[in-house]
């Protein structure tokens, strides 16, 4: 269950590393002239596309989503050369009739197990110059995930909220190009760990509410005293992780991995 309004409170910090992606986008996409075919995969709200039509104001961009929350969100900023229609990222595959000339994807693939395997199939359906660029995520080590692994985990939650480990969803910079490079691709890949300055009470809580946090509010779902339960107990764990300075500003360094691969 996602809350696109929870999602855009810290919109300001989310789509720094989207424009960070885009500036090593090259400019000049394949496809029709003046009129590229661009996918946002996982364009969550819409705020993603609309930055990319500002981009590339001649294209026409379609983005995807599997959340009927989040593509009603977007729906209101559907015009001419940009549209949204709902598709699981597990299982979505490019038309090689409509010759996508840029796979875009920010901060989505890291929901997706596996999602490395798609990419033979991406990169296949791509022309000459075409281009598949995303960034996730790459903080899964962070307190803010290990600490609710542990609340989850606990006596009081294991029974209903307990998870087996796993292993962490996104590849190192090294990895992807291990993976991009035998396609036929050259990669630009690298990281960026970014310092949010948060303020207000709980500020780390309120960023996880809008992605980590989602599939446990999901459970707890229709049960608000064991949801304010959970959170009460998270609440003062990422306290104790991340305290505020003495100006009441809360420093939440955020790890992030980008990808650009060009098709030879």
């Amino acid at each position: 269950m996602w809350n696109p309004q929870q999602y855009l409170r810290h919109a300001g910090h989310r789509l720094r590393p989207l424009h960070d992606l885009l500036a090593h986008v090259p400019a000049d996409l394949p496809g029709q002239p003046g009129r590229p075919r661009i996918a946002d995969l996982g364009c969550g709200p819409g705020g993603p596309s609309t930055v990319l039509a500002e981009r590339w104001p001649g294209a026409h961009i379609t983005g995807y989503d599997n959340s009927a929350a989040m593509l009603k969100e977007a729906g209101a900023l559907a015009r001419e050369g940009l549209d949204f229609a709902h598709a699981d990222l597990a299982t979505w595959r490019p038309d090689p009739a409509e010759e996508f000339g840029l796979l875009f994807s920010n901060a989505a693939l890291h929901w997706v197990p596996g999602h490395a395997g798609a990419f033979p199939a991406w990169i296949d359906a791509l022309p000459p110059g075409g281009v598949l660029a995303f960034q996730v995520p790459g903080n899964f080590g962070a307190p803010s995930h290990t600490l609710l692994a542990e609340l989850r985990n606990s006596p009081r939650w294991r029974a209903r909220l307990g998870t087996e480990p796993r292993p962490e969803p996104v590849l190192d910079p090294a990895g992807y190009a291990a993976v991009l490079r035998p396609l036929g691709c050259e990669t630009d890949t690298w990281e960026t760990t970014y310092l949010h300055l948060l303020t207000g009470p709980d500020p780390v809580l309120d960023w996880v509410k809008g992605t980590t946090l989602r599939p446990v509010l999901t459970l707890l779902n229709g049960d608000p005293e064991a949801r304010d339960a959970f959170l009460a107990d998270y609440a003062a764990t990422l306290r104790a992780a991340y305290p505020p300075g003495d100006d009441g500003v809360t420093a939440f360094p955020f790890r992030r991995v980008f990808a650009v691969a060009t098709k030879r």
